[in-house]
C-alpha cells in the first residue's frame, strides 16, 4: 500500500501513522513543519519511517 504523508506547521498525520509507514510510502516534511512544537517527535517518527523503506521529500522551498 503506498501511503502520502505531508508534515506542515498547521497539518500532520498521527504520529503512529508516520512511524508505521514503510516501503513505497512517501513522507513530504515542509520547511514550515519546523515551527510545530512537536517537531523534534515528527523528527524522531520520520527516521523510523525511513529505517522501514519510506522515501523522505524534505521541501526546502514552500510551493503554493
Amino acid at each position: 500500500m503506498t501511503a502520502i504523508h505531508t508534515i506542515d506547521a498547521a497539518n500532520a498525520p498521527a504520529l503512529g501513522d508516520i512511524r508505521a509507514a514503510g516501503r513505497d510510502d512517501l513522507i513530504r516534511l515542509r520547511r514550515s513543519a519546523t515551527e510545530r512544537k512537536d517537531f523534534a517527535r515528527y523528527w524522531e517518527a520520520v527516521g523510523v519511517a525511513l529505517v522501514r523503506g519510506a522515501i523522505v521529500h524534505v521541501i526546502n522551498r514552500e510551493e503554493n
